[in-house]
């Protein structure tokens, strides 16, 4: 049976906070659609806490649905460790939604097929012995 999470309707920014998440959902209001929501999960006592902000409808935003961790759980013994408080968490997601929307895209997937081509041939030329001359330097290959 699922465990059943603590709502919350107030928050505070120096409140120890686990997760912060913006996703879009339905508001299950007739005729309201889809919504952007900040759902932030806070420390209360020993248990989590839910938070939900509704921010407006989802064509006001850009930026693709995230969620930014602010804490840790160690697997083998259950225990939480908070990182982060609720104000930290507010002013990174602040920057992600002000980010162009592929804010991903920034980092360049390696190309691993040309890195298993040029350590073959690499390989070739160490066997041959092939040395190498040119204009930006040489590389020997004598043993």
């Amino acid at each position: 049976m699922p465990k059943l999470l603590a709502a919350t309707i107030e928050i505070t920014p120096d409140e120890p906070a686990f997760q912060l998440s913006e996703v879009n959902l339905q508001t299950g209001l007739p005729g309201m659609g889809w919504h952007r929501y900040q759902i932030i999960y806070v420390n209360r006592g020993d248990k989590l806490a839910e938070y939900r902000e509704d921010m407006g409808p989802v064509e006001n935003f850009t930026a693709p649905q995230f969620r930014i961790p602010g804490g840790v759980q160690n697997e083998r013994t259950g225990y939480c460790e908070v990182l982060h408080t609720v104000g930290e968490l507010r002013d990174i997601a602040d920057d992600l939604r002000d980010r162009p929307a592929p804010f991903l895209s920034e980092i360049e997937p390696p190309d691993l097929w040309g890195q298993w081509f040029a350590e073959k041939e690499e390989n070739w030329r160490w066997r041959k012995r092939a040395s190498t001359f040119g204009a930006r330097g040489k590389v020997e290959r004598n043993f």
